[in-house]
């Protein structure tokens, strides 16, 4: 599988068989670069401006939100829902996690989670072996709640995403907190990497991709 950053919580995920899928597209406004994309498998964790433009995935994509399970092609997907906020989202609604199975590897998208997950939630999601967290608070969890909910999922690699970087046109926290409280973690200096099962081990990996404008 290889996974690019895009920016901000969107990520072009691909398996080997040659599937791809977009998760969260964000408009013009939000800083990094738009353009069109295209993609078997479209998902959107929340319906705002900077998640949720599917109108830049190019193709016949299957555009997946809200909760549940569905298999599309080589894919599995698992979607749990959650918050946007502390509030049981009384702030900013619903967030909806996705869990993709691909290439026998489980990687989970958490969108923009606003809260700390609790026991039925954290067994809806089920086994995970990488992480997509939002880390740059304000809007969703901070450095603390996001370095608790990596250890409440116990993922074996962490790649951080949602924060401040100097393509983003709006505030968040960098991830600097956050990379300093996980302790160990790598720059990768790229945008796009591959892992396959067998390169993922038991020593957990904090990962940074490099966004490149």
């Amino acid at each position: 599988m290889t996974i690019k950053w895009l920016g901000h919580s969107c990520f072009l995920l691909t398996s080997q068989e040659g599937t791809r899928i977009v998760t969260d597209p964000f408009d013009e406004t939000v800083g990094y670069r738009v353009e069109a994309i295209e993609a078997e498998i479209v998902s959107t964790s929340h319906e705002h401006y900077d998640h949720n433009n599917i109108s830049i995935i190019k193709g016949d994509a299957k555009h997946i939100k809200g909760a549940g399970k569905v298999r599309i092609g080589d894919i599995e997907v698992t979607s749990v829902e959650s918050f946007h906020d502390e509030c049981k989202g009384k702030k900013r609604g619903k967030n909806y996690i996705f869990k993709f199975g691909i290439d026998n590897i489980n990687i989970c998208h958490l969108g923009d989670l606003g809260h700390v997950l609790n026991r039925k939630q954290l067994e809806e999601i089920g086994k995970v072996d990488i992480l997509l967290v939002p880390v740059g608070g304000i809007y969703t969890i901070d450095y603390n709640e996001a370095y608790e909910v990596v250890e409440l999922i116990g993922p074996s690699v962490v790649i951080p995403m949602h924060y401040k970087t100097p393509a983003l046109s709006f505030e968040l926290d960098s991830a600097d907190k956050f990379l300093e409280k996980m302790g160990k973690w790598e720059h990768t200096n790229k945008q796009e990497i591959m892992l396959t099962k067998d390169k993922i081990g038991r020593d957990r990996q904090v990962l940074v991709l490099n966004y490149t404008q």
